[in-house]
């Protein structure tokens, strides 16, 4: 038998399916990783409680090794996730992708518009809106943000200061983040980029983006 492969379980974000992480899921299997997608409701339930959800698909993976790679929404349900759960996850890493942990401006633009509010569900409870948890800590947690500012922030008078056209970078900044680094990329590029798909599977290999692993830039600081 050989050694077995690493899994990663990716988690989509507001308004996906998963269907859209596919370009990066290949790539990750293309450099030896076992990659699974988790879909969850991201309207019709709250952040807290899609983790609980997620926290059911990683026991049913019964993986050694299990990292997580969340985009945008995707990484407050993480950071719920291991707020309730870290006491029975697999070892492995984390790396979010574009995630507004810090809260989106961008939602709360949209909340002063009753029509645009129903557009967010209850995804802004201790997650779009603010309040998600702070990093538990525990393992290696890298983040990467984008700085091509195209995107749906445009709709709705921009975003302030670096973005990917949909999440500053400043909301994308955790403290206790191992490393970090900024791409240029919007926020749905992250997706589809190589150099996201590099990145990530650089951190999940060695805990950091860059060839000294103490370096970090950008959106971690």
């Amino acid at each position: 038998m050989g050694e077995q492969q690493e899994t990663v379980v990716l988690v989509h974000g507001i308004w996906m399916t998963g269907l859209e992480m596919i370009c990066l899921q290949r790539r990750l299997a293309a450099a030896g990783f076992s990659v699974r997608r988790f879909h969850y409701e991201s309207l019709k339930h709250t952040p807290e409680e899609n983790a609980a959800g997620l926290a059911d698909f990683i026991r049913r993976q019964k993986a050694q090794t299990l990292h997580l790679v969340a985009h945008s929404l995707g990484g407050i349900v993480v950071l719920h996730l291991f707020n309730r759960f870290s006491s029975d996850l697999p070892p492995g890493r984390v790396v979010l992708l574009g995630a507004p942990v810090r809260g989106c401006e961008l939602a709360r633009r949209m909340t002063r518009i009753p029509a645009l509010n129903r557009m967010l569900g209850r995804s802004g409870e201790q997650g779009l809106l603010g309040g998600a948890p702070a990093w538990a800590g525990g393992r290696d947690l890298g983040v990467i943000a984008g700085t091509l500012n195209m995107g749906v922030g445009w709709l709705f008078g921009g975003v302030k200061g670096p973005c990917d056209g949909t999440v500053a970078v400043a909301d994308t900044r955790l403290p206790g983040a191992a490393d970090s680094c900024v791409l240029p990329v919007s926020h749905m590029g992250l997706l589809f980029s190589r150099q996201t798909a590099d990145a990530v599977g650089r951190f999940l290999r060695t805990g950091g983006f860059h060839p000294d692993s103490t370096r970090k830039t950008g959106a971690g600081e």
